[in-house]
């Protein structure tokens, strides 16, 4: 499979159709031992947005989002904030119920020796069902490895959370043309210790977009996604390609949302410092 583009533009012959859904490539081994629900497939992904408030806020600003999260929000748009892990239960009491709050990490064990980590369980205890991980600040500020947000993924799976793994290529990457693969290596890393695709929302990253003032076309983005879920139906199986949502997380605004929600691959944004303005509610509704 050729490179993904580094340029703006798709040479005519290398275009990926806006939904990948109908090119079917063989199975792996790993067909039989994953479960999705059958009840999403193709062209009915329910439309999510995330927003990922970092190592921001406090009561009084977390106050003020509640406030402008009461929306009006879509009904057809699952939404799910997260906050700082000392913020967890403050923000799942006040959020309105139809927002999900998450947890931006947390280990690979349930208890230890592990000072300053978090496990599921604790997540979980808060009253929050939700958490990020890979993302590309973990991954390049804290040099978190591939095994490492895998063995996170399958624990928190297991502990029966739901989890949006991260994934991404840097701007020496891209511009090497290795975008694809990059993300495929974090791909096949996580493959093993998923075992339920239900609970996962695959968030695709380009590094080289998030705080540059670079950004990605919406042709770009909608490229990589076509291309994730055609290794998701070569690597795992039909039901969980078509049932997956991957969602972009690339310097998303109110001003590209509503472009970038019309791409069929694209089921959703990451967002981040977008996510703790009023102008949020508008990613939101971004699908309709």
């Amino acid at each position: 499979m050729g490179g993904i583009t580094s340029g703006v533009g798709i040479r005519a012959e290398e275009r990926v159709p806006d939904r990948a859904d109908d090119i079917h490539q063989p199975h792996s081994e790993y067909s039989s031992t994953v479960h999705c629900d059958l009840s999403i497939m193709s062209g009915q992904r329910k439309f999510f947005v995330g927003g990922n408030w970092k190592m921001n806020g406090d009561k009084a600003s977390i106050d003020g989002i509640v406030s402008f999260m009461k929306g009006p929000l879509s009904p057809n748009t699952e939404v799910v904030v997260g906050c700082p892990q000392c913020y967890l239960m403050y923000t799942r009491q006040n959020m309105p119920d139809n927002v999900g709050v998450a947890a931006q990490n947390c280990y690979k064990s349930a208890k230890g020796a592990f000072t300053g980590e978090i496990s599921p369980g604790m997540i979980k205890d808060l009253g929050c069902e939700w958490v990020i991980l890979g993302h590309s600040e973990r991954r390049h500020v804290f040099n978190e490895p591939d095994q490492l947000i895998s063995e996170k993924v399958g624990h928190a799976l297991e502990s029966g959370m739901k989890v949006i793994p991260c994934i991404g290529e840097k701007l020496d990457e891209r511009e090497g043309n290795r975008t694809e693969e990059v993300v495929f290596a974090q791909m096949k890393a996580l493959l093993p210790n998923i075992s339920d695709w239900s609970r996962v929302v695959i968030a695709y990253e380009p590094v080289w977009a998030i705080g540059t003032g670079k950004t990605a076309t919406p042709d770009q983005a909608q490229e990589v996604h076509a291309k994730l879920r055609q290794w998701l139906r070569k690597n795992v199986n039909d039901q969980v390609a078509d049932s997956t949502r991957i969602i972009y997380g690339g310097s998303v605004s109110p001003s590209n949302c509503e472009e970038l929600a019309k791409k069929g691959d694209i089921d959703g944004f990451l967002v981040g410092g977008a996510s703790l303005k009023p102008d949020f509610v508008k990613i939101i509704n971004a699908r309709g």
